[in-house]
Order: C-alpha cells, then structure tokens, then sequence
C-alpha cells in the first residue's frame, strides 16, 4: 500500500546516447526517481514491455525501492525507446511511436492513487489509451494537478495542451512552450500573466536555459532564480525534470515560491554534471535531504 500523496503519470523509456551509452528515462520517471530520493515514495503510473528493457526499468524502480503498484507490464508494445542527439551542447530527440507508455490501461490503475499531488507531462499523452487512463485518474483525484509540458514534435496539438493546462492548477513549461501556446504578446511577463489568468492556475513557472526561471502565483507573487555559474556541463538532458521534482516536493511541503525556484536551480544545476537524466548513487541526493531537513 503506497502512503505517498503524490501521483507521478506518464512515460519511462530509455534515452540512447550518440557514445552507444543508454539512460533510463522520460520525464515522469525522472521526477518520481528523484522524488523517490527526496524520500517521498511517489506512486509512479507507466507501462512497460515485457522486453529486457522492461525488465531494466523494473529492476532500477526495485533497486531504488519504489512503489510498483503503478507499473503496469503490456505483451504487445516495446518498452519506450528515445534517440538523443546533443548539437552544440543541446539535445534534441527522435521518439519512437507505439510504445508500451501510449497504452497505460484505466482498467489496471492502482486504486489507492486518489489524493495529494498529481503530475503528468504531455508527451504520454500523445494516444487515446493513455489519455483515457489520465481522464480516469483526474476523475478520482483530489488534489492539485502538476502539468509538466514537453513539447515533442511531432507528438503534440496546441488545442489538446491547452485543454490540459485548464484543468492544471501548477503548469511549468520553457519559454519557446510559452510562446508556442500564448499567442498575443512578445512581453515575456505579459505572455506569463496571460497564461496564468486565462488557465486560472495556481502558479505558472517558466524555465529560460541560462537565464534560469520565472514563477509567478495566483497571489500575486513573482520568484526568480538564475542558474550556478562555472558548472561543469555533461549534458543537459533530464535538467527541466529535476527542476519540476523539486518544485513539486516545494509545493507539497508549502515552501515560499522564492525558495522552491532556488533551491530547484540548485539541484537542476547539480544535475547537468551527470550524464543522463538520473543519478543511481544515494549520496548525491544526500546534501539536499539534509540541506532541505527531508
């Protein structure tokens, strides 16, 4: 029985590196990893093929000791499966279609996922048979809705991701996604308010690259935080992932925003010193369950 008050829904899939490196995955997995080290043991809610890489994904879910009350197992469809290609230091990726994760069954959702923290990204989103599961999921759930947008081409419609951002009371998302879906204004503060007003959220947060985020609530808050200087970079991939971890462990203990947006920098600026999107050894995440007393 999962104790948990946070629902993590989406795709975990593997991400094969151009070096022949392959890095378990997907935005969803990779905040409930991180969550799962933040010591919060989130029910985590996917599908994955009855394939060695399936295999991989549940043994690296029970070697991190996470709930696989949510880890559904499909006998028709592979185990997600992403090319990356990092030019001049950003990845882009080639996502492979008909994957275990598009068919997550409403049938087999754990029955206990009903309250706290609910989060979902968009890319899993992308068939009918997860999208009825989510719809299921939302019809029980009581609780705020985390909207993690990740606009994969060709794998998403403005009309679609805005409908969920209706529904959302968090959304984070970067700021070429803010200016994909606000139409109107080229104003980055204009175009954020907009967002906020018309979806009615609770808190909008937009990430800039460099330029580090922006958070602004329906209090009338405004956070901002600028990323480490002099990191070592290994790769960026899973950084906007291990920002929204921490924001969602911020939101779930009610910390200030100013302080959720720091101390997610910290640790996604932590992050782009590793390669791949997750790290395997505890003692990483040792300074921050202390620094945070988690």
């Amino acid at each position: 029985m999962n104790n948990s008050n946070m629902q993590i829904f989406g795709e975990v899939l593997f991400d094969h590196f151009p070096d022949g490196s392959v890095v378990l995955g997907g935005a969803p997995f990779n905040v409930a990893w991180h969550l799962q080290a933040f010591k919060q043991n989130p029910c985590f809610i996917s599908r994955i093929g009855e394939d060695d890489t399936g295999a991989a994904v549940q043994a690296g879910m029970e070697n991190w000791q996470m709930d696989l009350s949510g880890l559904q197992h499909d006998a028709r469809h592979p185990t997600g499966a992403v090319q990356v290609k990092i030019e001049r230091g950003e990845p882009s990726y080639s996502i492979m279609p008909e994957q275990a994760y598009d068919f997550i069954d409403a049938g087999q959702l754990p029955a206990n996922a009903t309250g706290g923290l609910l989060y979902h990204g968009s890319l899993a989103l992308r068939n009918a048979v997860s999208r009825q599961a989510l719809a299921r999921l939302k019809q029980n759930h009581r609780g705020p809705v985390f909207l993690d947008v990740n606009l994969r081409e060709p794998w998403w419609d403005k009309a679609e991701v805005l409908f969920w951002a209706d529904q959302a009371d968090w959304v984070k998302l970067n700021h070429l996604e803010l200016r994909a879906l606000q139409a109107g204004s080229d104003d980055f503060d204009v175009a954020m308010q907009a967002f906020l007003a018309e979806h009615r959220l609770q808190g909008l947060v937009v990430t800039r690259s460099e330029k580090g985020a922006v958070a602004i609530n329906a209090d009338g808050q405004r956070a901002a935080a600028v990323p480490v200087k002099a990191l070592q970079v290994v790769d960026t991939v899973g950084a906007g992932d291990a920002f929204a971890s921490v924001l969602m462990l911020g939101i779930h203990l009610d910390w200030p925003l100013q302080l959720i947006l720091e101390r997610a920098q910290t640790f996604a600026s932590g992050i782009v010193g590793r390669r791949g999107a997750t790290v395997q050894d505890a003692g990483f995440y040792r300074s921050f369950v202390e620094a945070w007393g988690l």
